[in-house]
């Protein structure tokens, strides 16, 4: 009955494993046309202390956007969300330009120099410049 027990247990485990999300490997980028902005600004911009470069965000509750913030700007979902909603009520800042997708987000930061976003580096083309990688 053990072995029974242990190898059900097994069998679990191992779905578990292959259902949890793989981690993208993240990468900023900005238009192929832009000049690269510092790695410093990076973070800055995602969170409202710098205007240029203009972010682009994936929307709330993206698994893809809290790796992004865990990982540029060492802060989870509900720090950002208290750090937008202040600037927001004191008329200090405008939240990122939101996109629904990755595709998107990567059309719309090659589409204009200004503005800064985040993929999966296997979504990379022609199309934008990579800045940084989040490790």
């Amino acid at each position: 009955m053990k072995l029974k027990l242990y190898a059900g247990g097994s069998a679990l485990l191992l779905a578990a494993v292959l259902a949890a999300p793989a981690h993208a490997e993240l990468v900023v980028i900005v238009s192929a046309k832009a000049n690269a902005p510092a790695n410093e600004v990076i973070c800055q911009a995602y969170l409202g202390k710098t205007k240029q470069p203009a972010p682009v965000n994936l929307p709330e509750k993206n698994s893809v956007r809290d790796q992004f913030y865990a990982k540029a700007c060492h802060k989870d979902p509900a720090q950002v969300r208290s750090i937008w909603s202040k600037l927001i009520f004191t008329g200090g800042g405008t939240p990122p330009l939101e996109v629904d997708s990755e595709q998107d987000m990567k059309k719309t930061v090659a589409a204009d120099p200004t503005r800064i976003g985040y993929i999966d580096k296997k979504d990379v083309d022609a199309s934008v410049k990579v800045i940084a990688t989040l490790n």
